[in-house]
């Protein structure tokens, strides 16, 4: 079936976004567009005319990046689940995804995309608010949720929701590098130990 003018504009952006994140993983801040619309199948031509240029086509690709944490999992199991339990869970979807063989891939594209942005504050600016959406999903994830007696609240949830990302985030790239190999209750035991009043703060 013939796709229309507007499907098809959405189908070659989507393939110039996947493009761009393939060459940007291998090459870095030294990704050329002629590669990028070669491997999408399409023109320089077509960056420029859907994108605007390369800054631009950069910017959707870094927007587009949310990471492969699912955790639509861990919402289907309800807001009954207990706090600790969450955090558990979330936990081992971090140890598991960084036991997953194409964790080396995800950790290879993000520090070319580092090396990227650093110098542009737009793209830095975009990969900053990728990085606070998993945060966000997170915190959402805690919000209301029992505990010490009393639900979880936004604020808190948000304090832990940065405390248990960054250290699960380190945890999982010790294990890509082959620093050590946490087993998953280790994980477990690591992440709920940030379960703490002096963590999560006043209510």
């Amino acid at each position: 079936m013939r796709l229309t003018r507007v499907e098809s504009k959405a189908a070659n952006k989507r393939a110039l976004i996947d493009a761009a994140r393939e060459v940007v993983g291998k090459q870095g801040s030294q990704a050329k567009l002629e590669d990028i619309a070669e491997l999408a199948g399409l023109t320089t031509g077509a960056i420029y005319s859907l994108f605007g240029g390369k800054n631009d086509l950069m910017v959707a690709m870094v927007d587009d990046y949310a990471g492969p944490l699912d955790l639509r999992p861990i919402e289907a199991a309800g807001p009954g689940l207990p706090l600790e339990e969450v955090v558990a869970e979330v936990a081992r979807r971090f140890r598991r995804m960084s036991a997953d063989p194409e964790a080396a891939g995800e950790l290879l594209f993000e520090t070319r995309v580092l090396d990227l942005v650093l110098n542009d504050p737009e793209l830095l600016g975009k990969l900053n608010a990728s990085a606070r959406s998993t945060e966000v999903d997170l915190a959402a994830l805690f919000t209301g949720r029992e505990y010490g007696g009393a639900p979880v609240t936004g604020e808190q949830a948000v304090r832990l929701a940065r405390a248990l990302k960054a250290l699960l985030s380190g945890l999982g790239q010790s294990i890509v590098l082959g620093v050590h190999d946490s087993s998953e209750e280790f994980f477990v035991d690591v992440a709920q130990s940030l379960v703490t009043p002096r963590v999560l703060g006043p209510a």
